[in-house]
């Protein structure tokens, strides 16, 4: 979450931001000044870690409603509102704020939500093998299906597999890929949920090995330079440009990179976690706990701010950043309050 509040806040107060993640956009020999560039990347952590857990969270919410006696399509009934719910804010809310019609990350969570009402019944090894098929060989279809260059690629190509850019309409986060990591954390979440009746550590087993496998595939594929980074190679050998991977669409090099990282990161989480209080107020855990309504809060917070501002830069970044998170917080605080009281109610999807 304070990841995403610094991307974001570049977005609005950065002048000097590099974000050209995808070969659609880059161009061969452009600059990329490692402090713009690091404070981009360090934040491409968050989209797919937003979207792995959303899968993880989802089966484990499955599964406890089972539990309670909720039937197979009450659970389904309410996976598909949620994802419907989701995906329009991003054409009604955030293309609005845009000015241009946008889908982004909140349309390939909310698509990959509704999509998992059918797939949930292949039943966690098929997902997780369907998953990895796409991640590992969806470079191959799409260089088959897409030309970076060419601007007749139809419409649910664009919606499906790569992005597309136009002062009309920008679609950022073509669904498939994004199911592909949803996907991902379903299987995790099936595994977390045996956690508890075997008791044996086996899901932080499968992050640390699954984690450490997926870096090393990583320094394979951006060494070798050619299939895996989604058409973006590299322009020499300095650290910045090894790991200028392709986020849009994400190749298997991001996914690696980033997922790595995730899983490792979140491991060490879960064994720390035990050992340390966690307290109910924790801004951390506040933010967590109304991750959508901040999304959006925040987008309004920081689009209004910078139409303030002239002189902006790189430093004015990280402060927009921190105040957006400490303006938000006690506001985040009586949201969750306000869900606790009623939770039943619509302001569960949100």
């Amino acid at each position: 979450m304070v990841l995403m509040a610094i991307d974001h806040a570049s977005v609005f107060f950065n002048d000097g931001r590099v974000s050209d993640d995808s070969a659609a956009t880059w161009v061969v020999g452009s600059a990329l000044p490692p402090e713009q560039f690091f404070t981009r990347w360090i934040t491409h952590l968050c989209a797919p870690t937003f979207v792995f857990l959303a899968g993880a969270a989802i089966a484990v919410s499955a599964s406890r409603r089972k539990a309670r006696g909720m039937s197979q399509g009450s659970i389904d009934r309410d996976l598909l509102v949620r994802g419907a719910f989701i995906a329009l804010l991003d054409l009604v809310v955030m293309s609005q704020l845009a000015g241009v019609t946008l889908l982004q990350v909140l349309y390939a969570i909310g698509v990959s939500m509704m999509l998992m009402v059918p797939l949930r019944r292949l039943g966690s090894g098929a997902l997780f093998g369907l998953a990895l098929a796409w991640i590992v060989g969806g470079e191959a279809i799409t260089g088959l299906l897409w030309d970076p260059g060419d601007p007749s690629t139809s419409l649910l190509l664009h919606l499906t597999i790569a992005p597309h850019y136009s002062s009309d309409l920008m679609i950022i986060y073509p669904a498939l890929p994004w199911l592909a990591i949803m996907m991902l954390g379903w299987a995790f979440g099936e595994r977390f949920i045996a956690e508890p009746r075997e008791g044996d550590g086996s899901a932080r087993r499968v992050l640390v090995v699954g984690g450490l496998s997926a870096l090393a595939v990583f320094a394979v594929v951006r060494g070798i330079d050619g299939y895996g980074n989604m058409f973006l190679h590299r322009d020499g050998l300095s650290l910045v440009q090894w790991l200028h991977v392709s986020k849009y669409p994400p190749g298997l090099a991001f996914v690696c990179l980033e997922l790595g990282l995730m899983a490792v990161g979140l491991a060490g989480l879960m064994t720390l976690e035990p050992k340390v209080a966690v307290r109910d107020r924790s801004p951390i855990l506040v933010l967590g706990q109304t991750a959508l309504f901040f999304y959006v809060a925040h987008f309004l917070l920081l689009g209004g701010a910078a139409r303030l501002v002239d002189d902006k830069g790189l430093g004015l970044t990280f402060v927009a950043a921190g105040v957006v998170l400490c303006a938000l917080y006690p506001v985040c605080l009586g949201f969750r309050a306000l869900k606790r009281r009623y939770p039943k109610s619509l302001l569960r999807f949100v």
